[in-house]
């Protein structure tokens, strides 16, 4: 089978699609014939050996996957050959084949298609987890998206909006902050032409924000936790941008304030019961049509590298995905 193969630690363009040997399940695992695989920011930060989990070279990036389950370990019992799967894997999904454990796959609804299927769990998962258990977002409030137009971005946006909240997205230009608003922002906030924490003053008349979630860092952050009001939540998501922000901690203190942070990964692992209920909820909202991916471009699997460059470039408005042919 083929493989886009990480072989050494650097940008994307080095990738290199070879052939490599099929792959049999270890217990409690299975193998995806994988017919799409979501683009997400981890994907470049792994390949550049700057994420957390390390695998160990060659590897393929690509954790977010759907496809057609081609065999099965010992163990697994609520999938088997022939059936359509999503799952997170962590790596290897810019590939043909994918090992995936049966405990991060799930069965695809019916109606939902691949390209769907393998662009949902990371940023919805994410979004929700940071929004309902760890910002706790009530009715009424307000909650301010950083890197709005980005997949995890456009998903906060509209699931703020699902869970009864004001949003304000904040984006780099007006292209992505349009689509912000079809999604359903209520106010919009251009960073690189207008002062973040100035235009987040008028649209609160000065109350500042409840929620700000944040997977940019950098420049950015210190002006939203400034502009949060009394008792609001910082929620640290990522660091697009390319480096955390070092924030004075008697920003907080005279706030009330709190920094929270989400890493939906250890969520999923450490609260399996309530990450699947969160699941549940998303898979709801889909099936309603309340709640949508917006896809920027589809990449063949010789072009996932371009396809993490565009993504390091914030080029892409929501989420690319590759789509394997066969």
């Amino acid at each position: 089978m083929k493989a886009l193969l990480c072989k050494t630690h650097g940008n994307p363009k080095e990738l290199v699609l070879e052939d490599v040997s099929s792959l049999k399940p270890g217990p409690g695992q299975l193998v995806i014939q994988v017919k799409a695989c979501g683009v997400n920011f981890p994907d470049s930060l792994i390949i550049q050996n700057k994420y957390q989990f390390k695998p160990e070279l060659p590897f393929s990036p690509g954790g977010e996957v759907s496809g057609i389950v081609s065999a099965v370990g010992e163990g697994v019992k609520h999938v088997k050959p022939g059936d359509t799967v999503f799952a997170l894997t962590g790596w290897g999904g810019f590939a043909e084949e994918v090992l995936a454990d049966g405990f991060k796959t799930l069965p695809i609804p019916p109606g939902m298609d691949f390209v769907t299927a393998a662009t949902t769990m990371y940023t919805c998962g994410t979004s929700l987890h940071a929004l309902k258990q760890r910002a706790q977002l009530q009715e009424g409030e307000t909650l301010l998206v950083l890197g709005a137009a980005g997949g995890v971005g456009l998903a906060a946006v509209q699931i703020g909006k699902l869970m009864g909240a004001r949003v304000i997205a904040a984006a780099s230009t007006n292209e992505k902050l349009a689509q912000c608003m079809e999604l359903g922002a209520d106010e919009t906030i251009n960073y690189s032409t207008e002062d973040l924490r100035e235009r987040i003053k008028a649209l609160t008349t000065g109350k500042g924000v409840d929620v700000v979630y944040d997977p940019v860092g950098d420049i950015y952050s210190e002006p939203a936790v400034r502009s949060l009001g009394w008792q609001g939540r910082y929620l640290v998501v990522g660091f697009a941008a390319g480096a955390p922000a070092s924030i004075r901690l008697n920003l907080p203190l005279l706030k009330g304030a709190s920094i929270v942070g989400v890493f939906w990964g250890a969520f999923a692992q450490k609260q399996p019961k309530d990450s699947m209920a969160n699941f549940q909820q998303i898979l709801q909202w889909i099936a309603k049509g309340e709640l949508k991916q917006h896809i920027h471009k589809q990449y063949a699997l010789a072009e996932g590298g371009q396809a993490i460059r565009d993504l390091m470039d914030r080029k892409v408005i929501g989420k690319n995905v590759v789509v394997v042919k066969g």
